[in-house]
């Protein structure tokens, strides 16, 4: 760790900007910053040094949080390459990416259906396959978000660096509809939403 207010997550670890990351190196670093800023090991310092240890406390447990997760891990670059501190309209319900717009049309029918009347087997039937065909589609867009997206910010020029993250964006946003649409799927379906993308949870 460079210093206790580090510019961006990535230099808190020592990082470059990369969507890469040794996530095991992550986690053995992220335990020796841990240690090195825990607020039990100074105590008996100061009180400008207690709050410093704080403040790097927090900050090394965020941008683990962060940086672990490759899902996560592109959600926080996009973030720093724009310049935002949080997740922009993080609250507003995802709108469906033109791609996928008539595709979506019967599946958002069939949950008006739902909606309007008890489910026979049939309608419980159609909708439990298409959310087995959703999550699918959202396994596919997590792993061209943490594949070749990623490798493709990676070996970038910087001048190619806004067209992939413009990629990267509409990955993020085909997931965050698909995820929209699971949920709806098994609310329809009276069941609760599971975790199915493929990014690590760990400790």
């Amino acid at each position: 760790m460079r210093s206790a207010g580090a510019a961006d997550y990535f230099d808190t670890f020592g990082l470059e900007r990369r969507l890469g990351i040794d996530v095991a190196a992550l986690q053995r670093r992220f335990y020796e910053l841990s240690r090195q800023w825990h607020p039990d090991f100074h105590q008996a310092a100061p009180a400008a040094e207690q709050a410093r240890a704080l403040e790097a406390s927090a900050r090394v447990n965020a941008a683990y949080r962060a940086l672990r997760d490759p899902i996560a891990r592109v959600e926080y670059l996009i973030r720093l390459e724009e310049g935002r501190e949080t997740k922009e309209g993080a609250a507003v319900k995802p709108k469906a990416p033109p791609a996928l717009l008539a595709e979506m049309f019967d599946i958002q029918e069939a949950l008006e259906q739902a909606r309007a009347a008890a489910l026979d087997d049939a309608l419980r039937g159609a909708l439990a396959a298409q959310r087995e065909a959703l999550r699918t589609r959202m396994t596919e867009a997590e792993a061209r978000i943490v594949g070749p997206l990623s490798r493709a910010w990676d070996a970038a020029a910087p001048a190619e660096r806004p067209g992939v993250l413009a990629a990267l964006k509409e990955a993020l946003a085909t997931r965050a509809y698909l995820r929209t649409v699971i949920d709806d799927l098994e609310a329809a379906l009276g069941e609760g939403p599971e975790e199915t993308h493929v990014a690590h949870r760990g400790d």
